[in-house]
């Protein structure tokens, strides 16, 4: 029994070979220094091998060359060279049975002979079993009974690996019959626990398979833990061996991991057996032929073996009449040759050593639009771009490449670009009349590939009418001063869709200046066209609407400074001397909803309000107007603010458009000197006395047109001569950084500083303003002389 490469991993799960693919080159340098000593050995022991191999003649019943296998399977197994194992046959005559033998390979494998012994039982009967077994399905149940039970595995499957790595269940047991229908075929790309091994050709563990996620057959019955192995033989996978146990499967020790490779390996054998392989394999004649009828060069490979049977390298068996060298080399100096010899820079990490192998141990096919191809010519790498196809056929490999070509490339390059582009070129010759058209432009004309393409002269005859003077234009420019030109115009399809296109041309001439052909391009700009189109109508509507715009943020501002004016000369009554200001917004279209108001009502009280509706432009100014004018109407009632403020809520939450708004509405009494005040939603007003300044209580009021039905507290104040009142909105004090107590603070702190009057106060708060939010303000100053 051998383990192979791509079959087994005695060095663990991962697959990859001892030294990688640069220890391959490193390998055939070794190899050539090795022969001429191995030929020496071979002549020493070849009398020993031979008497070896008479002894297993005669106790197993064989013939010479499988004696000869056995002979070389089990030095392999046990880790010597095979002289040292022929001499103890000889020394050992007297056993006679090959499962004595196992025995002795199996304690020299694995130490105390006694432990190991019936592993080694079960491991020769089960061999028994499968050399006896007439087909696979035979053998699968061989493998249950005399191997795989005794471990406690419960089922086993074994897979065939077709060329495209598709897989067939090629024998089972431990699984019902309609289990096994609906498992008979798994396409290629199917994940699976048996595809998983034939990917990274290695025995692999999959401790849970409803935690792995992996469908396989009889996942539902059996979904405990799977182990699967490779079975192939010459660097080939044949199939697989899938191994089910009912439990999670824990790390496998090493003596199972040699019996699993052991079984997958006499699996390979019974896959690959005596009938051959399966019906429409070609043979290599037939795949020599098939790389001879190829247009691009191609090479046939066969895979070459090293002594103890492991895949060495691949053999260049035959190249086809169109082969052509990186290097330069004719075909004859690289038939016959090993591939690392000939191309030895192909042995490197995911180079196309790498991927000649895989194909040749899964048969799953390799392809490629580009790869680096490297040649060693005088011992100068060259590395050429080529695409690349590895497939497998029987024992044999075919790869085909074919070197990239620069100015094919440009020429594909140039033809995405065309299609990208809805480009096409034409050359129309002077002399001949001959027109030469790139596929595109009979795609931009509508017309079929066998249509005579469309002279320049005859333009017009495919264009919208509307068209003709341009096109006159650009033929007399063209074709009679000689000059480059372009025209844009609408082509006339047969199918009757009109496309935008532009034609680029210019005149060739030749050596006595005459012209002798037209070169040019056609472009497809319909897109292009409608676009312009679709941007020209929505700038008109942006134009049209910004216009609109303008005019209403206008009449605001009208309508706002002719209630309110920036500034408005100082008012003495009653004792009172009253100052305003207001400061409209930087923008127009931010044109806001503040006013202010002072009025002496009949019942010589004094009115001061403040307010501001949310939102700017016209609809803010007009629900201004509103609000201001009911305040003021509803004053003449005598009623007190509190109540003046329920009734401004009715207004604006019924009579005006849902407008929301913030207000403060007081009311002086000069006999008494006491203000009445109520807030809805405002700041509340800033009281000054003795150079100190002071907020007003912050009493409750909810903000205009919430709500239907609001009450509002009262608060009132003893004003004293000397005392300073400010109401103002929020637009003066407001930034976007800071929040709102903090630019209350900073405004309380600027009223400190004396002033020699009323207005001078007014312009210094207005002056040192640091809010930032662009809105109107509006700042009313009582003070009581």
């Amino acid at each position: 029994m051998q383990t192979h490469p791509g079959t087994g991993d005695p060095a663990g799960e991962s697959g990859t070979p001892e030294g990688g693919h640069l220890g391959r080159l490193a390998a055939t340098i070794d190899r050539l220094r090795r022969e001429v000593q191995r030929a020496h050995l071979a002549a020493d022991g070849r009398a020993l091998i031979e008497m070896a191999t008479g002894i297993l003649v005669e106790r197993l019943g064989c013939g010479p060359t499988q004696a000869a296998q056995q002979l070389t399977t089990l030095a392999e197994q046990a880790g010597v060279p095979v002289v040292h194992l022929a001499a103890d046959l000889i020394n050992q005559s007297s056993r006679d049975r090959v499962s004595e033998v196992a025995r002795d390979f199996l304690a020299m494998a694995g130490g105390d002979a006694g432990d190991d012994e019936p592993v080694a039982l079960r491991l020769r009967t089960a061999e028994s079993g499968l050399l006896s077994a007439p087909d696979t399905q035979a053998v699968a149940e061989s493998l249950l009974e005399h191997a795989l039970t005794p471990l406690g595995a419960t089922a086993v499957a074994v897979w065939l690996a077709d060329t495209g790595a598709a897989l067939t269940l090629a024998g089972y047991a431990g699984f019902g019959l309609e289990e096994a229908r609906r498992w008979r075929y798994v396409p290629p790309g199917v994940a699976t626990p048996a595809r998983k091994a034939l990917t990274e050709r290695a025995v692999a563990r999959i401790p849970s398979l409803r935690e792995a996620g992996l469908p396989s057959i009889g996942h539902r019955q059996v979904g405990g833990g799977r182990v699967v192995a490779p079975a192939g033989t010459g660097g080939r996978i044949i199939g697989v061996l899938e191994i089910c146990w009912p439990d999670e499967v824990g790390p496998l020790s090493p003596q199972i991991r040699r019996q699993v490779e052991a079984l997958a390996e006499l699996c390979a054998h019974t896959l690959d057996g005596p009938a051959g392989p399966p019906p429409g394999t070609p043979d290599l004649a037939q795949v020599v032929e098939l790389a001879d009828g190829l247009l691009d060069a191609a090479v046939v490979l066969t895979p070459h073996l090293d002594p103890e049977g492991r895949l060495a390298d691949f053999r260049i068996h035959h190249a086809n009449a169109r082969f052509l060298d990186p290097a330069g080399r004719p075909r004859s100096s690289v038939t016959g040759s090993l591939m690392l010899e000939a191309y030895p820079m192909a042995a490197g990490d995911g180079g196309l050593f790498e991927k000649i192998e895989r194909v040749h141990a899964t048969g799953e096919a390799f392809r490629t639009d580009r790869m680096a191809v490297t040649a060693l010519v005088d011992q100068v790498p060259l590395t050429t771009t080529a695409g690349v196809s590895v497939t497998r056929h029987g024992d044999g490999v075919l790869l085909i490449w074919r070197i990239e070509d620069e100015m094919a490339r440009v020429a594909s390059l140039l033809q995405h670009a065309q299609r990208l582009g809805r480009i096409g070129g034409f050359e129309e010759n002077a002399v001949t009349g001959e027109i030469v058209w790139s596929r595109q432009i009979y795609d931009l004309y509508g017309l079929p590939a066998a249509a005579p393409p469309i002279p320049l002269e005859g333009l017009r005859d495919h264009a919208h009418p509307d068209d003709g003077a341009a096109i006159a234009r650009f033929q007399r420019t063209l074709l009679h001063h000689r000059h480059p030109a372009s025209v844009a115009f609408r082509v006339q399809r047969p199918e009757g869709v009109s496309r935008h296109i532009r034609v680029v041309a210019e005149p060739v001439f030749g050596e006595d200046s005459r012209l002798t052909a037209v070169r040019g391009v056609y472009q497809d700009i319909s897109s292009q066209h409608w676009t312009e189109v679709a941007l020209a109508a929505t700038r008109d509507r942006l134009e049209h609407s910004e216009q609109q715009s303008a005019e209403r943020n206008k009449l605001a501002l009208q309508l706002q400074q002719a209630i309110m004016p920036p500034m408005r000369p100082p008012i003495d009554a009653l004792g009172l001397r009253i100052a305003v200001r207001y400061r409209p917004a930087e923008k127009e279209h931010l044109v806001g909803g503040d006013w202010y108001d002072t009025v002496v009502l009949p019942s010589k009280q004094i009115l001061l309000s403040v307010g501001d509706v949310a939102g700017h432009g016209i609809e803010a100014a007009t629900g201004m107007v509103v609000l201001r004018n009911a305040l003021r109407g509803l004053a003449t009632t005598g009623a007190g603010p509190g109540q003046l403020l329920a009734w401004l809520n009715l207004v604006a939450h019924h009579l005006a458009d849902n407008i929301t708004a913030t207000a403060v509405c007081a009311l002086y009494d000069p006999d008494t000197r006491v203000l009445r005040w109520a807030r809805a939603g405002h700041l509340p007003p800033v009281l000054v006395r003795d150079d100190e300044p002071e907020e007003l209580p912050l009493i409750g009021g909810l903000l205009l047109g919430a709500v239907s039905e609001a009450s509002y507290e009262e608060g009132d104040v003893q004003l004293h001569p000397g005392d300073t009142l400010l109401m103002f909105t929020d637009g003066l004090i407001e930034r976007r950084d800071q929040a709102l107590q903090h630019s209350q603070e900073r405004f309380l702190a600027g009223t400190r500083a004396g002033a020699a009057s009323l207005d001078e106060l007014l312009d210094r708060l207005l002056a040192h303003s640091e809010s930032d939010t662009d809105d109107d303000t509006c700042l009313i100053g009582v003070r009581l002389r």
